[in-house]
């Protein structure tokens, strides 16, 4: 009978804990909020460039689902979104300074779990694109 409370308890706390995660190309979606899920690196390029690059990476290792444009307050924004490896990718390309680009790539499971080795995989991809161009 404890085991079963105790089991019972361990449950509840874990669909407490699940919540919602926000993506960096905005909105949310369900998921562990509390897992390291992205990374984020930072180029001298410019922000078309490095958007290019993101889809053309995330269109060779899997579909690429959509791309947008999104205006901050202080400049613009683009999105690359897209499934590689059954696995939903994330790209947020931001101009930081007219001179340095910053590109966050944020992996998440079906279940709402993270994949930081694919993210670590596809931003090295996106670095390595830039270099050959």
């Amino acid at each position: 009978m404890k085991t079963m409370m105790i089991l019972g308890l361990f449950g509840a706390l874990a669909l407490a804990a699940a919540g919602c995660v926000d993506k960096v190309s905005g909105g949310s979606r369900g998921g562990m909020p509390w897992i390291k899920d992205s990374v984020e690196n930072r180029y001298e390029r410019s922000v078309d460039q490095v958007f290019g690059a993101a889809k053309e990476v995330v269109t060779a290792n899997g579909v690429l689902n959509s791309e947008s444009i999104l205006h901050s307050e202080t400049n613009q924004v683009k999105t690359v979104i897209g499934k590689v490896n059954q696995r939903d990718v994330y790209v947020r390309i931001e101009a930081l300074n007219p001179q340095v680009t910053s590109v966050k790539v944020q992996v998440r499971t079906s279940g709402g779990g993270s994949d930081v080795d694919l993210a670590h995989q596809v931003a090295s991809d996106i670095t390595a694109k830039l270099a050959s161009k």
